[in-house]
């Protein structure tokens, strides 16, 4: 099991068994705006996935397609979603993660859509979409 927490603790993740995806970096605009640079999340299957203190959780709803969950009181990048009903996975921040998790990052997507102030160069595949 994986545990993790926003920065002051009001929210804590469980995650059951092992992590079913690699993580993924998106650099498309709402991402690099939501988490203050790159965003990289790992999608977890929701009913492997336990919240604690669901009270401090604010969703945003992004876009006609996606919502995004930050801590209400420490300002910490939580999770997004589609809005697709019956969708299966939400994606969870791998910052919130305080244990080893066992993985290594997959892809970078929306790499078109990136800041100009950095470059990706660490030989992860790159992606201009999904």
């Amino acid at each position: 099991m994986l545990k993790g927490k926003c920065l002051c603790g009001a929210v804590r993740i469980e995650v059951e068994g092992e992590l079913e995806h690699a993580p993924e970096a998106c650099h498309c605009s709402q991402c690099r705006k939501q988490s203050g640079h790159v965003l990289s999340t790992v999608n977890v299957r929701r009913s492997a996935l336990t919240i604690h203190g669901e009270d401090a959780i604010t969703w945003y709803r992004s876009s006609d397609q996606v919502q995004r969950a930050f801590c209400s009181i420490c300002g910490s990048t939580l999770f997004w979603h589609p809005t697709i009903e019956g969708y299966a996975f939400t994606a969870v921040a791998m910052g919130l993660f305080g244990s080893p998790t066992g993985t290594k990052l997959a892809k970078h997507t929306f790499v078109g859509d990136k800041g100009d102030y950095y470059d990706i160069n660490d030989g992860v595949p790159q992606s201009n979409d999904y």
